[in-house]
């Protein structure tokens, strides 16, 4: 396979080929302008991204050993230990409690039959001559 064959032409320049080069040395200069203030924003945008980027790290470390010593002064070995030993006393609590109505229910229990015995005695003595009874 053979390689396309190009034709020139000869093309006159136009007339106007001095005022259009000018034109387009105007704009490459305006372009060069824009492409080196663009180069200045991109440097700039780095030393920018740069001192932002130190700054998060700078905050990370800071962050991190607020962490540790948040941690480090929150015990967390302490804090159930003392739970335990609140619910402990709580737990001692209600056995005194418990142990309280238990006392309370013999002593309910002796003094019903203390007043049995009473009623006993009493429907003992009158009973034989009918003065009590007791429903």
């Amino acid at each position: 396979m053979s390689a396309p064959r190009i034709r020139l032409h000869h093309v006159e320049p136009p007339d106007d080929l001095e005022a259009r080069v000018t034109t387009l040395e105007t704009q490459v200069r305006e372009l060069a302008e824009r492409v080196r203030a663009s180069e200045q924003d991109a440097a700039a945008a780095r030393v920018l991204a740069g001192a932002a980027d130190r700054d998060v790290s700078e905050f990370r470390g800071e962050l991190r050993d607020f962490r540790q010593a948040t941690v480090a002064s929150f015990n967390f070995n302490a804090l159930r230990e003392d739970m335990n030993e609140r619910f402990a006393h709580v737990g001692e609590r209600f056995d005194q409690v418990d142990n309280g109505f238990i006392e309370i229910r013999g002593k309910l229990d002796a003094a019903a039959a203390r007043q049995q015995r009473i009623v006993e005695l009493i429907e003992a003595l009158g009973g034989d001559h009918g003065l009590f009874t007791v429903n």
